[in-house]
């Protein structure tokens, strides 16, 4: 998606949610991307897209009238009128040293899926220290560990394939055919299936320990409200 756009969408939430919106940015994935029927980039390429869409962003968030040859963007004369009254902060997805570094030096804050100390070390090291680090946690809570475990599978077992997969394969019918071979206990063994809330707990620690300042939670499957109820009564008292 072209920067111009998405720095238009970003500074609109922003001023309809003063303070509470953050515009998050990765370098994408295929599925969401071929629609265009553009090119697919090289992870290494896209890197650089994302660096200098960052770049354009920030320029059209000042509010003036915009020009910009880059070598993968081209802005004429753009100028964005609705603004919030400071720039919403941009944060930066990091899974790879690269992408750490990058968002060190160019983002206001860090995103991960993992509790990778390194991938913290890499963002501070670059710039980015005293700034948010947020690592997302995927869980299934239910009842039963047994019931966590066949909701993961039936769900979310993408999150098992490897070598890139999640961010190179562009349509729904080659995830499915990917994830044919996915077992249930491979699932278990990448996302926690746990009724056990000390489970959960001990899970977001992790991410405390590699040094994540912020923790997100997403939950799989339908049953929602059991999961906030869950971590309303046991785990949030807990982290307090």
């Amino acid at each position: 998606m072209h920067p111009a756009i998405v720095a238009h969408a970003a500074a609109t939430a922003a001023a309809l949610m003063p303070d509470r919106f953050f515009l998050g940015l990765g370098t994408g994935e295929n599925l969401n991307e071929h629609v265009t029927g553009d090119w697919w980039p090289t992870p290494g390429r896209r890197l650089e897209m994302l660096e200098e869409a960052v770049q354009v962003i920030r320029e059209l968030w000042k509010g003036e009238v915009t020009n910009h040859r880059g070598t993968h963007y081209i802005v004429d004369q753009a100028r964005l009128y609705s603004l919030p009254e400071t720039p919403p902060p941009l944060y930066l997805a990091a899974s790879a040293p690269k992408a750490a570094d990058l968002a060190g030096r160019a983002g206001d804050g860090l995103i991960a899926t993992a509790p990778d100390a390194d991938t913290v070390k890499g963002f501070n090291a670059a710039g980015g220290r005293g700034k948010p680090r947020y690592g997302g946690l995927t869980v299934c809570w239910a009842k039963t560990d047994a019931e966590a475990r066949a909701t993961a599978h039936r769900y979310w077992p993408q999150t098992v394939l490897a070598g890139g997969l999640t961010w190179e394969i562009k349509t729904p019918a080659l995830f499915e055919a990917a994830c044919k071979l996915v077992r249930e206990e491979d699932v278990a063994i990448e996302v926690l299936c746990s009724a056990d809330p000390a489970a959960h707990h001990a899970r977001i620690e992790e991410y405390v320990t590699a040094g994540f300042d912020h923790v997100y939670v997403h939950q799989i499957g339908p049953d929602q409200e059991g999961f906030f109820a869950l971590y309303e009564r046991e785990i949030l008292p807990r982290l307090t």
